[in-house]
């Protein structure tokens, strides 16, 4: 194993056990089956979508371990992500919350609803890294870039972001809480600004992306917006 897989492999191990910390501490108990269950299903997906990367496009993956508000260039992108990591934060620390104290309850089909999300949204963002080799956690343009128009990319302009909203979504009904989508609407707001911002960067930046913005009209939803 190369010193790039061993950092990904250690990478998803501490970001379930901080996922774990920030369920299992503010719930006050670790018999909550909602986070075990919702745990689980993370760990697996990200785990099958980090294997297929390490075989198929190990750059891209490289592009994706440095990610958060440290990794970005510009500054306005620092204070997005810093919001967008907090509001993450927030959902599972008010779901787990909700849990405590019974702020609301969901039905186990609600639940299972949730982790349907999870795992539909999570499966969106490894078609677009099947179809994209350059989706970077970061604003940036490859020396080699181009602008990618098929796969998910013919539907919507942003089918990463697109996906992470059905996962965001999905996270909070997989742990039994009403409360936790109240986080889910400030991420929402905060990956818009990026994502504009990020149109911007490109439209400047990458040649033919005026040209493709013409072509497919949607940015997040097909035939909304």
């Amino acid at each position: 194993m190369n010193d790039l897989n061993k950092k990904s492999f250690g990478g998803l191990i501490f970001f379930i056990l901080a996922l774990a910390g920030l369920l299992f501490i503010p719930a006050g108990t670790v018999d909550y089956w909602q986070a075990w269950v919702s745990l689980c299903v993370i760990f697996v997906s990200a785990l099958l979508i980090t294997v297929y990367l390490m075989k198929n496009d190990p750059e891209l993956l490289e592009r994706r371990i440095n990610a958060g508000p440290g990794a970005e260039k510009e500054k306005r992108q620092k204070v997005i992500q810093s919001l967008a990591s907090l509001a993450f934060i927030a959902l599972f620390i008010v779901s787990a919350l909700d849990h405590r104290f019974g702020w609301s309850t969901l039905p186990v089909y609600a639940v299972a609803a949730g982790n349907v999300l999870v795992v539909l949204g999570l499966f969106a963002v490894f078609l677009v890294f099947k179809e994209n080799s350059y989706a970077s956690a970061t604003i940036e343009v490859g020396s080699a870039q181009k602008v990618i128009s098929t796969g998910p990319y013919a539907i919507v302009r942003h089918p990463m972001y697109a996906g992470a909203f059905i996962m965001l979504f999905g996270i909070p009904l997989a742990l039994g809480s009403r409360w936790g989508l109240l986080p889910v609407v400030l991420m929402v707001a905060t990956i818009v600004w990026r994502l504009l911002d990020e149109e911007k960067f490109l439209a400047e930046n990458l040649d033919g992306y005026l040209e493709y913005q013409k072509k497919v009209k949607y940015r997040l939803v097909p035939f909304i917006w």
